[in-house]
């Protein structure tokens, strides 16, 4: 079954649900916290295989109804007992692990740890078989060192955490960055890759605008999904930047490559001055 990704996504609208919920197919399941609960309003995603599943991050808050709406769509697809359940992290950053303790004591779960040496040891050689579904796994140090992208062959998604989206593309070890960033660009190019799929947006959809950190609204955002070609500008920009740290702004995402502390205080006054003036479209800042 094909799916769609023709989405209206929730993006800070009064009322909306703190977890928004987009069935792309029977068996794959793409979910989104509420920028009112955590302007972060991370993505997460959810497969089904036969014998288990896998859930792609946590989220941003510790008391999001992550937990009962997992369990509801499992029970919906699997109410056998024994199926199993895999939480594992695109990277554990505090916005992608924070509902992690929700799914300690569940039954027939393994929460991945989160150093680059326990994420290792559990998926080993790069493939994680839910049962009729594997994945592969791959290592992306650079916005984090125990970073990893995931590649459904089912669906063709490239599941890539914060390395790449239509957003802020922090970079904190350049060298690691440029190697992950040509490993994905070649293995996109040889897979039959649909959709490359970020944990967050914070593009709008005007070329080379973002949205300030900590805004809590965002009625012009970018679709989450980006494209192969969109992939390839990412690394050809994380190769030209070598050596320049700070902001550099492209069509389609901003590199804040190996920030300094000035870097992070003009990031946290623009968020500062679109909240004190209390400004739906912040206003913009040059940041390189």
């Amino acid at each position: 079954m094909t799916g769609t990704l023709d989405v209206a996504w929730n993006h800070g609208r009064t009322g909306e649900p703190p977890i928004q919920i987009h069935v792309y197919d029977e068996n794959t399941v793409i979910l989104r916290q509420s920028k009112t609960a955590t302007y972060e309003a991370p993505f997460m995603f959810l497969l089904f295989g036969d014998e288990r599943a896998l859930l792609l991050d946590t989220g941003a808050t510790e008391d999001s109804p992550l937990r009962e709406t997992v369990d509801r769509l499992i029970a919906e697809r699997h109410p056998s007992p024994g199926y199993g359940l895999v939480v594992a992290h695109s990277h554990p950053h505090g916005d992608h692990v924070a509902g992690d303790a929700q799914f300690e004591d569940r039954p027939d779960t393994v929460v991945v740890g989160h150093s680059p040496e326990a994420v290792h040891d559990f998926f080993g050689t790069e493939k994680c078989d839910l049962g009729g579904r594997e994945l592969t796994i791959l290592y992306s140090p650079g916005h984090h060192a125990a970073a990893i992208t995931v590649f459904d062959p089912r669906t063709g998604f490239l599941l890539t955490g914060d390395t790449v989206l239509p957003g802020r593309l922090y970079v904190f070890d350049h060298a690691a960055f440029v190697s992950t960033m040509d490993q994905l660009v070649e293995f996109a190019e040889s897979h039959p890759v649909t959709h490359v799929l970020g944990c967050h947006v914070e593009m709008r959809r005007r070329p080379r605008r973002d949205y300030a950190i900590g805004v809590t609204y965002q009625p012009d955002e970018r679709a989450p999904q980006m494209t192969v070609a969109q992939l390839r500008a990412a690394r050809d920009a994380a190769h030209a930047i070598k050596g320049r740290r700070g902001f550099h702004r492209f069509d389609d995402f901003v590199i804040v490559n190996e920030p300094r502390k000035r870097d992070v205080r003009r990031l946290l006054l623009r968020g500062y001055l679109a909240k004190a003036l209390g400004r739906r479209k912040p206003p913009r800042i040059r940041t390189g």
